[in-house]
């Protein structure tokens, strides 16, 4: 793979100038905010005039990802472009590096965009994957192995946070879960008896630098993702071999930013690659105050061409997800006790700025800090039980 910059490596872009950013998400809040901490100064497209990077960042050009005007602007204006999601259009990200470097390059996102197509890197790069079996026609259905029930059926884009899921023990379930799901392109996997889901967050410079942050542990419930640990309790030479598969993945793909490669860890601490994420992720929101510095400066720094900064963990953490839910109980609305959450000790809370909660919905997140991992899950247990969530196992 290559990067779709094609012009002569470029001179590091000094703060005071202009970065682009396209999808106006929290990730993209979090990432204006941090950028603007390092004197950059953010312009967004995002369809949706009240998208939480909005708010924060200097100019919002509210349109289509794919809007020629928009992307024009955006062109001109900012030095370098980055992404907050992954399925923003690769065709867009293809335009706009015929005029700005776009940092990942459309190439590496059109990757993650497919899971089929990541399967098929992860191959070709002697990456192992769950067993699987991409499904594009009926026959691949029923001619896949019966080892690989019972399976989970994926579709193959467009599906996250649980969605586009569908778990499958016979091979007429997945037949019927393809069905309803349109017949689009997935892939079925066989479901693993897991000991840990983890995922690593690395980042990787212009230059080919490339730092890891501290192997994270995940629990989700309903397909999103509800906890994270860091450090992960797992053993160091399963650390060691998730952060050098993280490692070679954003050296295959020439990438440039922040990548999260989510991991299964299977009996006999073996290291399977789920799937990846071109972009920050859920998973390593403690970076922003567990860390010497947070994913989103350093999606700054490497979209500038800034030196990286090391990934030095500065306390133990759990963050919880706090999704919509918890403003509704007894069939109520209700504002959650933020009060009792904040005076929890090294608890921190981070909003995003949506203006209406719906159950399900990613609102933000609370980060608890502790001396160890064991005091930082007796805190988030604490808030946990105050915002009437389960608390992390």
């Amino acid at each position: 793979m290559s990067d779709t910059e094609s012009a002569p490596t470029r001179a590091p872009i000094p703060p005071g100038n202009w970065l682009g950013l396209l999808g106006g998400g929290q990730l993209g809040r979090m990432f204006a905010m941090a950028a603007a901490s390092l004197g950059y100064r953010v312009c967004v497209v995002d369809p949706d005039p009240a998208s939480p990077a909005a708010a924060v960042c200097e100019r919002h050009l509210q349109a289509p990802y794919e809007d020629d005007a928009a992307l024009a602007e955006l062109a001109g204006r900012c030095r370098a472009v980055t992404i907050e999601f992954e399925n923003v259009p690769a065709s867009a990200l293809r335009r706009l590096a015929e005029r700005v470097p776009v940092r990942p390059a459309a190439d590496a996102v059109a990757v993650a965009q497919d899971r089929s197509a990541e399967k098929r890197f992860m191959a070709a790069h002697g990456i192992e994957t769950a067993p699987h079996a991409v499904v594009e026609r009926a026959d691949d259905l029923h001619g896949a192995d019966e080892a690989l029930f019972p399976g989970i059926l994926k579709t193959a884009r467009l599906g996250y946070d649980g969605k586009g899921q569908a778990a499958v023990a016979t091979r007429a379930e997945a037949v019927e879960a393809w069905d309803r799901m349109g017949r689009v392109p997935c892939v079925l996997e066989k479901r693993l008896a897991l000991l840990r889901e983890v995922s690593c967050i690395v980042c990787r410079g212009a230059d080919g630098e490339a730092v890891a942050y501290p192997l994270i542990e995940n629990e989700h419930r309903g397909g999103i993702l509800a906890v994270s640990v860091a450090p992960a309790r797992v053993s160091a030479p399963v650390a060691a071999r998730a952060a050098e598969i993280a490692r070679k993945l954003a050296a295959a793909l020439d990438y440039v930013g922040v990548l999260c490669v989510e991991m299964f860890v299977v009996e006999g601490e073996r290291v399977l690659v789920n799937e990846i994420a071109p972009r920050p992720h859920n998973s390593g929101h403690f970076t922003i105050d567990a860390c010497a510095a947070s994913q989103f400066e350093q999606q700054a720094r490497a979209l500038a061409g800034m030196p990286l900064a090391a990934p030095t963990l500065l306390a133990p953490a759990v963050m919880l997800n706090v999704l919509g839910d918890v403003w509704f109980r007894g069939g109520e609305r209700v504002e959650p006790p933020w009060h009792d959450v904040l005076a929890i000790g090294g608890a921190k809370l981070h909003l995003y700025g949506k203006r209406e909660p719906r159950l399900g919905r990613k609102m933000g997140h609370v980060t608890c800090l502790g001396a160890t991992v064991e005091q930082a899950l007796e805190r988030a247990a604490a808030a946990a039980a105050v915002l009437g969530i389960e608390p992390p196992q």
